[in-house]
């Protein structure tokens, strides 16, 4: 069972079958609507071998994502 935490996912529940293997260690969920495409990260967090939790990632700012020219 896999639980998401926080963003437009929040509170949502997936059961997964043993048979479609391992979670994935990161989730992407991507809004489209009538405005700019939105997209949000979910890390996976391990709970026991049959249940975790998704986090949702903090926002980064565009101009913090950028390696500096130091």
């Amino acid at each position: 069972m896999l639980l998401f935490v926080g963003g437009p996912l929040d509170g949502r529940v997936e059961v997964r079958e043993a048979r479609h293997g391992d979670p994935l260690p990161t989730v992407t969920h991507v809004h489209l609507h009538g405005g700019p495409k939105v997209v949000h990260r979910y890390d996976l967090q391990s709970l026991t071998a049959g249940a975790g939790v998704y986090h949702l990632r903090p926002r980064v700012p565009a101009h913090e994502s950028e390696p500096s020219a130091d």
